[in-house]
């Protein structure tokens, strides 16, 4: 699904960019209320956990491989505007360092790939937990389902940009009907893993997925025979520490991306599969950043393909984590500061 360069006339990109540059900075704003101490470094940790399952693509029908976005599972795990950030970061990391997803077509790819993922996923997530049981069954249920949807949803996002700024001439509906099936199935192995990552972080720690907030009752104090809500300082401090989740999950991202990525299908992915049958990618222009040392997920001049791809991810995890962490301690930092200067603000008479 990354979008290369020249898939997408100028004008359509820099307006695509536009749009991205937008919704990240309302994301940058919204992402302020979604973070706290613990949930920071934590959602640093999910932009670099989505880096290293991108890197592990599975096989889907036709000699075509898919890989997850991870749009459902940034909103579902830390919150909608806080996903729309983890997904640009890994964005930009990819592009930057891999080659991975054109320079001119960031944009798109952060509009198609962060924004409607997460969109989709989010108001389908919420949707579908209004009418669920409540429970945690019911939100990895709702994940699976909002995953699944998300990437056709992009798939149709794509083609509407391909639409009105497609640089060959190939028929909408051949385009469309395409890149839909195709992410159906990719859909799929989306929805698996994102259930599978939720259900796994909710089943040990609720506390820090944003989308079971409110499945644990409030701690009630019985007064004078009636119950009445317990005030927050006498909540038991049920979060802890997230250190050993951070630990966790890094490890695994880690590991994922150094060694289990070797495994991954070489099978095109699905726009690259649907680009070269229905000749889209006629015009595709070399990456600006292809002699990078690390383009195509490869250490340069390693000649073990095994220790290049996994050196490669290794970095990738770690310059996303890094990157991603830095940035939302930031915006944790301007949520406190904000905090703190409505607290002290002196009310007019």
């Amino acid at each position: 699904m990354h979008v290369p360069d020249g898939f997408i006339n100028a004008p359509v990109s820099v307006a695509a960019g536009v749009a991205a540059a937008a919704a990240v900075a309302v994301s940058l704003r919204g992402a302020r209320r979604e973070l706290d101490e613990r949930t920071a470094p934590l959602a640093g940790l999910v932009a670099a956990f989505i880096f290293a399952v991108q890197m592990l693509n599975f096989p889907v029908a036709a000699g075509t491989s898919g890989h997850l976005l991870g749009g459902a599972l940034a909103a579902i795990l830390v919150g909608p505007y806080t996903g729309v950030l983890c997904v640009s970061v890994v964005l930009l990391m990819q592009g930057i360092l891999f080659a991975d997803g054109g320079l001119t077509a960031l944009g798109v790819n952060i509009t198609v790939m962060g924004v409607v993922t997460v969109v989709t996923a989010h108001l389908v997530f919420r949707g579908l937990l209004r009418v669920l049981p409540a429970g945690r069954r019911s939100v990895t249920v709702a994940g699976f389902v909002a995953a699944l949807l998300s990437v056709p949803a992009a798939a149709a996002a794509f083609t509407a940009l391909y639409a009105v700024g497609g640089t060959t001439d190939v028929p909408l509906g051949k385009v469309l009907t395409a890149m839909v099936g195709v992410h159906v199935l990719i859909g799929i192995g989306e929805a698996l893993i994102t259930a599978a990552t939720v259900g796994a972080v909710i089943a040990v720690r609720p506390d820090l997925v944003h989308g079971a907030r409110g499945l644990t009752a409030p701690l009630k104090l019985r007064v004078d025979g009636v119950l009445v809500d317990a005030p927050a300082a006498a909540a038991p401090a049920a979060a802890g520490s997230t250190k050993k989740v951070w630990v966790t999950g890094l490890v695994t991202a880690l590991v994922l991306a150094g060694f289990v990525s070797f495994y991954a299908s070489a099978n095109p992915d699905g726009l690259e599969k649907v680009a070269a049958d229905k000749g889209i990618d006629e015009k595709v222009e070399e990456h600006a950043a292809a002699g990078s040392p690390l383009a195509d997920y490869g250490v340069k001049d390693v000649d073990d393909a095994r220790l290049s791809g996994g050196l490669a991810g290794v970095i990738g995890v770690g310059v996303t984590v890094v990157a991603g962490t830095g940035i939302f301690w930031v915006v944790r930092r301007r949520r406190t500061d904000d905090l703190t200067a409505t607290a002290t603000a002196t009310p007019v008479a």
